[in-house]
């Protein structure tokens, strides 16, 4: 990978189709600066995993927005290709009217630049955790065929969050709500013992 978990994100500038279906030909990275941000990677456009990933970040988007994060998405195809598969009905292949940005990849650059890119052709299924001074937080890379699970990635968003705010650590299948542990022996110890 050439980028780890605690580094600053690779910025990029490149083109994305927008929720409204326009083009941003000058769209960076860099502009989600004091947000919160989850850039995932998929192979193709009009492909068949890809569609259920996409549309599910869709259906949980407000979610993300009332965390302060943006949801970004990025395959190489081109940016018309994206606006073709916005353009498609859901029951003809499309993913329908998304309303987060889908980046171009074209040169597979970014891809490459978050370690992504396989065989040279296309990108595999990265998801990266962005928090609000640009430095990754969490990173995850699924093969082709593994679907992501959206509900994990607001978790993740969730226990990041909690940390900041809170100074605590969230363990194991920490969830919004439940009791997290201060960060020395005595807390593990203490929250072992809560949970037994």
């Amino acid at each position: 990978m050439s980028i780890q978990v605690t580094q600053s994100a690779p910025d990029f500038t490149a083109t994305a189709v927008m929720p409204d279906n326009s083009f941003n030909e000058a769209f960076t990275l860099s502009q989600f600066k004091g947000k919160y941000v989850v850039l995932f990677f998929y192979p193709l456009d009009f492909t068949f995993v890809c569609p259920s990933e996409i549309i599910a970040f869709d259906k949980k988007l407000k979610e993300f927005k009332e965390r302060n994060c943006e949801v970004i998405g990025c395959s190489v195809d081109s940016h018309f290709s994206h606006w073709a598969w916005k353009n498609t009905p859901v029951n003809k292949g499309g993913i329908g009217n998304v309303q987060y940005p889908l980046v171009a990849d074209l040169t597979k650059s970014i891809s490459r630049d978050y370690g992504v890119l396989v065989n040279d052709a296309v990108s595999l299924r990265g998801l990266f955790l962005i928090d609000m001074a640009g430095v990754l937080r969490h990173a995850l890379i699924n093969d082709l065929p593994l679907g992501r699970n959206v509900d994990e990635a607001i978790r993740v968003l969730d226990a990041l969050q909690y940390h900041e705010q809170h100074g605590e650590v969230c363990p194991a299948n920490w969830h919004k709500g439940e009791k997290a542990m201060t960060p020395s022996a005595a807390g593990v110890a203490e929250y072992l013992a809560s949970t037994n």
